[in-house]
């Protein structure tokens, strides 16, 4: 991936809806380099897929909360089973493995207090957990999701 991959990349980030005629004037090629050079991304997975951004306040999904997990065990079969009840609960927007006090962090995105609750009772029943935090977003300060350009 070169320079003008990656400038690719931030327009495609800012707006994947833009015309290749429009990105490419921008990164200085004629259309046809630029499509292929954005048919290459997606086949090589730099770009995984195209999506809507949706506001979760005009879909009712406003309250946002960070779950701390810490695993009873850690072995794979206990990893099987969180994987596998976590991964397919809609509410749940990410999940990452953690370093230090925590061993997996989820994005949880909900109506209201009571779907939280209803959420976080489904989980602790189906999955064994050391212990659960629950840390609720006040205000959603920031948020992209574009990676900076090399």
């Amino acid at each position: 991936m070169d320079r003008t991959d990656s400038r690719i990349l931030g327009l495609l980030q800012a707006d994947a809806d833009r015309p290749v005629a429009e990105i490419a004037s921008a990164v200085g090629l004629s259309p046809t380099p630029c499509w292929r050079r954005i048919q290459k991304l997606k086949a090589a997975g730099v770009i995984q897929r195209t999506v809507a951004l949706v506001d979760p306040q005009a879909v009712g999904f406003g309250l946002h909360v960070f779950v701390g997990i810490e695993a009873r065990d850690h072995s794979p079969e206990w990893l099987a089973l969180f994987t596998a009840t976590v991964s397919p609960m809609p509410e749940v927007m990410d999940i990452y493995r953690m370093a230090g006090e925590m061993d997996y962090l989820l994005r949880v995105a909900v109506r209201d207090m009571a779907h939280f609750d209803d959420f976080y009772r489904r989980l602790i029943a189906a999955v064994p957990c050391k212990n659960v935090t629950s840390n609720f977003a006040m205000e959603r300060v920031k948020f992209t999701t574009a990676y900076p350009s090399g």
